[in-house]
């Protein structure tokens, strides 16, 4: 009997009446408002009400199932069908069944003609109409979710530059693809006023909205960094202090950052953790940027070192995230470095949008239809081939 009483007590320890009050009061007729917000009642005013009534739930049902996948919807319509088989396995016919009717501090019982069936059916049906009730209040905050998280995946698109950006003897071109409707990976053009140009690409541990909160925080403050007119080390010295600050302490940021100077090619770029981008020559050699430090937020006080290149015309600097390179294939085989490797190499141009959609495509080309496990990110940085000018 203990044991019972303390489970009952655990079971119901955050129940309150104003909260159960509020799951008849609020959440259900909200609910239902919703499912039949695109019912024309209009249309079913001039019919007879019986028909009116059998017209309505069928809207009303459709409007609702038609919201499940499609394998939810039929697991569902075989619940409903063999509960009505089963209604009519318990059917006994039609007599006189007593019913309680209440006068004053008495119940007196009424005999009345109606269906019968065996004993405990009234509560198997009370029961599947309770759990109806809960599919469809889970229904609807699934979807109010969903609807929130779309408009969510809109900011955070607005939040990343659109589509190839040029300036002088420089382009640059990003794409993403969370694994979820939204997603901690991330990546930024931020032109200078002096001609140069900072980019960068990270990735934010965890999944979904909780690393796209915090890759919307850390775009701002990395926004506002650059603002101030700071060198790559010190950048990079400043962020780490403000994901340590703000950030939960089971966060962190994978990072790099790279400053170019389109009038020299020079590239100064700090690579925090980051998995280290790929810097494609004109003759088609590789070489890998991995100069820098430890993740953002990992540990209080971390500096950085500054890795120095350079960018010849017909150079391209591919940046990407680990889910390009851990995207897998039906049998488990992973995209790896070596798939990233393999894609540039069949890129003649070194247009960054072409690098761009090259290496989305040949991702997509590989996973097919297996589950992303984690945001696909591309940002690639290119000197393009300026063209001689002909002599007259």
């Amino acid at each position: 009997m203990k044991k019972t009483r303390e489970f009952f007590e655990t079971y119901t320890r955050d129940l309150t009446r104003d909260e159960l009050g509020k799951l008849f009061t609020r959440e259900t007729p909200e609910a239902y408002r919703f499912f039949a917000r695109g019912i024309d009642t209009a249309a079913l005013r001039a019919l007879p009400w019986y028909t009116r009534a059998l017209k309505y739930a069928q809207a009303f049902f459709l409007a609702f199932t038609m919201r499940l996948t499609p394998a939810r919807r039929v697991i569902y319509a075989v619940a409903l069908v063999a509960s009505v088989i089963g209604l009519f396995e318990l059917f006994r016919g039609i007599g006189v069944v007593r019913v309680p009717f209440p006068i004053a501090f008495f119940f007196i019982h009424i005999g009345i003609v109606a269906p019968r069936f065996e004993p405990g059916t009234i509560w198997l049906l009370t029961a599947f109409l309770a759990m109806n009730l809960l599919v469809l209040l889970e229904v609807y905050d699934r979807i109010s979710l969903k609807r929130d998280l779309e408009v969510a995946r809109e900011i955070q698109k607005a939040m990343l530059p659109d589509g190839t950006w040029n300036g002088p003897d420089v382009e640059a071109f990003g794409l993403t693809q969370p694994a979820n409707t939204v997603g901690g990976d991330f990546y930024d053009i931020l032109p200078l006023a002096d001609g140069r140009v900072i980019v960068a690409l990270g990735d934010v541990a965890g999944k979904a909205s909780p690393a796209a909160l915090l890759m919307a925080l850390f775009l701002a403050m990395l926004r506002t960094l650059v603002d101030l007119g700071l060198e790559p080390v010190e950048l990079a010295r400043r962020l780490n202090v403000q994901v340590m600050r703000y950030a939960p302490s089971s966060r962190f940021i994978t990072f790099f950052l790279a400053l170019y100077d389109p009038a020299t090619g020079a590239l100064r770029f700090i690579n925090a953790g980051q998995t280290p981008p790929l810097l494609r020559r004109m003759n088609g050699a590789i070489e890998r940027l991995q100069t820098g430090g430890t993740a953002l937020g990992m540990f209080e006080g971390s500096t950085y070192e500054e890795g120095r290149t350079a960018l010849a015309p017909g150079d391209a600097l591919i940046m990407y995230s680990d889910g390009i390179t851990e995207a897998e294939a039906p049998d488990g085989t992973p995209f790896d470095e070596i798939g990233i490797e393999h894609t540039i190499e069949r890129v003649p141009s070194s247009a960054a949008a072409a690098l761009g959609r090259a290496i989305f495509d040949a991702v997509e080309g590989h996973r097919l239809d297996t589950r992303l496990g984690d945001d696909l990110t591309v940002l690639v940085l290119s000197r393009p081939v300026v063209p001689p000018i002909p002599v007259v």
